[in-house]
C-alpha cells in the first residue's frame, strides 16, 4: 500500500530532476508549501535532486514561510469576522483545542512556534495561534524563525548523512 506523503515527495523529486536548473528552486519552494513536507523536507528533496544545499534550504524555507503567511492572514480575517459577528453562540472547545491552549499557556507563542514542528505542520500551528488572537505579525515572525531553524538544522544533518554515506 502506498503512502500519499511518500508518493508526493517522490513526485517532487522526479519533477526537480525533469525541469531546467533555473526552475528547480521554484519546485523546491512549492514542495516547502506542502504541510508535512515543510521547508526541511523540501530542502532534502532539492539536495537529492542535485540543487546546491544553500539554495535548496532557502527555497524550501521561503516556500514554507509564504504558505504560512497566507494561512495566518486568512485565519486572521476569519477570526475577525467571527469575533465581530453579533449573537454567535459560544462553542465548547474540543479536546484537541484544549490541548493546544494548554501548550500555548505553558510555552507561549515562541515555544509553540519552535516546538510545534515536532507534532504538526507549521501551517496548522500558525492557524491555531492566529485563531487564539495572537497578532499575525507575531505569529509570522516566530514561524519564520522556527522555519529557518528547522530547515537549517535538518539540512545540516542531511548533509552530514550524505557525506558519511559517500
Amino acid at each position: 500500500m502506498s503512502n500519499p506523503v511518500t508518493d508526493l515527495v517522490l513526485g517532487f523529486q522526479g519533477l526537480v530532476a525533469d525541469v531546467p536548473d533555473l526552475v528547480q528552486p521554484l519546485i523546491v519552494a512549492l514542495a516547502g508549501a506542502v504541510p508535512f513536507i515543510e521547508g526541511e523536507g523540501a530542502a532534502a528533496i532539492g539536495i537529492i535532486g542535485g540543487i546546491h544545499p544553500v539554495i535548496a534550504a532557502l527555497a524550501g524555507a521561503v516556500g514554507n514561510l509564504l504558505c504560512v503567511a497566507v494561512v495566518v492572514l486568512a485565519t486572521s480575517r476569519v477570526r475577525a469576522a467571527v469575533t465581530t459577528r453579533r449573537g454567535a453562540p459560544a462553542k465548547a472547545p474540543t479536546a484537541r483545542r484544549e490541548k493546544f491552549e494548554k501548550a500555548y499557556h505553558r510555552y507561549g507563542t515562541p515555544g509553540v512556534s519552535l516546538l510545534g514542528p515536532l507534532l504538526l505542520p507549521t501551517q496548522f500551528t500558525a492557524a491555531a495561534l492566529t485563531s487564539t488572537g495572537v497578532s499575525p505579525a507575531r505569529v509570522i515572525g516566530w514561524q519564520a524563525l522556527a522555519i529557518a531553524l528547522w530547515t537549517a538544522g535538518i539540512t545540516t544533518i542531511a548533509l552530514g548523512l550524505i557525506r558519511i554515506a559517500a
